[in-house]
């Protein structure tokens, strides 16, 4: 027996709320069951009990033993005055709260159904497991539950994006265009390089960037040599002497300081994936488009993005991957799919919490634009597939992502919609 077990009995009545007997024989009738609070302090707020034919209102604390009220400490702290009812799974011991005032226990085991504790040992029971707990039930779950709850999947995981986002807003004094500056860096440095690129968003000043905007050499010269890049004594290219030597201009100018920004790394990245190509084609979109942001917030479909986004490395890179050896000649383009990317973990997060900031709704724009990318792949996704989940598109596949992080590898089934609509089977 676990504490989240007899949380969800609670919460979703599953047992019958207008027979309960209190341990010291009162009869309980729950009026409400109140709200489930998933912070510090009692775990339902504002219910309503009859006990006794009296009503009370106030808070419920449940417990596996009623002991636990004393091992919490409960009994020492404020927080706790207002419990009015104390739920638990056996009760060991009465209980009393910091005024010495007896609170009434209503010991569930005596009213959980079998089938109830039968369906939620099959959901925990690791036997044949070889993904997650609900793999040989969850294609039983009606498909429009499912839908919903990948959708709220979604939404959640933006959620947790946006809270980074809001970070760096407060960090920025409320510069948007340096929010995006640093989100466009993190996500073009991909998830090797991203704390990397994302410490030189910390100490250049976008400012510096507005004014460099308009000079691709001069920005691409900064970007370069704030991350460490045109250190090296031996390469002769024009186009990195050029570099160079713009760099010490503007170090000089705008007193630069890079000892804080961490050198990127080429290992285990694919050529066109290298830091030099990703930073000349971030320098290249900021010296296309003035007011940035701005651009971003007003598109409202996924080919006005891809449109902004269609930039390319400048011309050294046609031949280069890094400074000094030369390869065979190719456009270096920012692909579809790493637009997708671009979308999916900055744009879309970034539209949401400027929505949010400005007391507006973007949901609707948001799933109409990643309902239009397509799914991503990996083996998290297959394995739901292979379970019965379907997965059309990119909102798809990221709520899966969160459904898998957040709930399924944390054992936060009873907190899942598919858990519960598996737990709530008929007896």
């Amino acid at each position: 027996m676990k504490e989240d077990l007899l949380h969800f009995i609670w919460k979703y009545r599953k047992l019958s709320l207008g027979e309960l007997v209190a341990s010291n024989g009162e009869p309980i009738v729950v009026k409400d069951v109140g709200v489930h609070n998933h912070l510090s302090g009692p775990d339902f707020f504002n219910a309503k009990v009859f006990v006794d034919g009296q009503l009370w209102a106030g808070n419920v604390e449940i417990h596996l033993k009623s002991s636990d009220w004393y091992a919490h400490g409960h009994e020492k702290d404020d927080n706790y005055n207002n419990v009015i009812l104390h739920v638990v799974w056996h009760d060991d011991m009465p209980i009393f709260r910091k005024d010495n005032s007896a609170i009434p226990t209503l010991e569930l085991k005596k009213y959980i159904s079998k089938g109830l504790l039968l369906r939620y040992q099959d959901l925990f029971d690791k036997q044949g497991v070889t993904f997650i707990n609900c793999e040989n039930s969850i294609a039983e779950v009606d498909s429009f539950i499912v839908a919903n709850w990948l959708e709220r999947m979604y939404f959640e995981r933006t959620e947790r994006k946006a809270k980074f986002i809001s970070q760096l807003l407060k960090n920025s004094k409320n510069d948007w265009e340096k929010v995006l500056f640093s989100l466009l860096l993190k996500n073009f440095g991909l998830k090797i390089n991203g704390a990397s690129f994302l410490s030189l968003s910390i100490v250049l000043e976008f400012a510096i960037v507005r004014k460099l905007r308009s000079n691709s050499l001069q920005l691409e010269s900064v970007l370069f040599g704030m991350l460490h890049l045109l250190e090296s004594e031996t390469i002769v290219d024009e186009y990195f002497l050029k570099l160079k030597k713009e760099y010490r201009y503007c170090k000089r100018k705008f007193d630069l300081k890079q000892e804080q920004v961490q050198k990127p790394e080429f290992f285990k990245l694919r050529p066109a994936n290298f830091p030099t190509l990703r930073l000349s084609q971030l320098a290249n979109l900021y010296t296309e488009h003035e007011n940035l942001f701005n651009k971003i917030i007003e598109a409202s479909t996924v080919q006005e993005l891809y449109g902004l986004f269609k930039v390319t490395a400048s011309p050294y890179w046609d031949s280069h991957f890094t400074f000094g050896k030369e390869s065979k000649k190719s456009k270096k383009k920012v692909t579809k799919q790493f637009i997708d990317l671009l979308i999916i973990n900055t744009i879309l997060p970034l539209k949401f919490c400027y929505a949010k900031h400005l007391g507006k709704q973007a949901d609707e724009e948001i799933i109409s634009i990643i309902t239009q990318i397509g799914k991503e792949d990996n083996a998290i996704i297959t394995n739901f597939k292979k379970f019965g989940v379907s997965c059309q598109n990119a909102k798809d596949s990221q709520a899966i992502l969160q459904l898998y992080n957040a709930y399924c590898t944390q054992n936060n089934c009873l907190q899942c919609a598919v858990g519960s609509n598996l737990l709530s089977g008929k007896d």
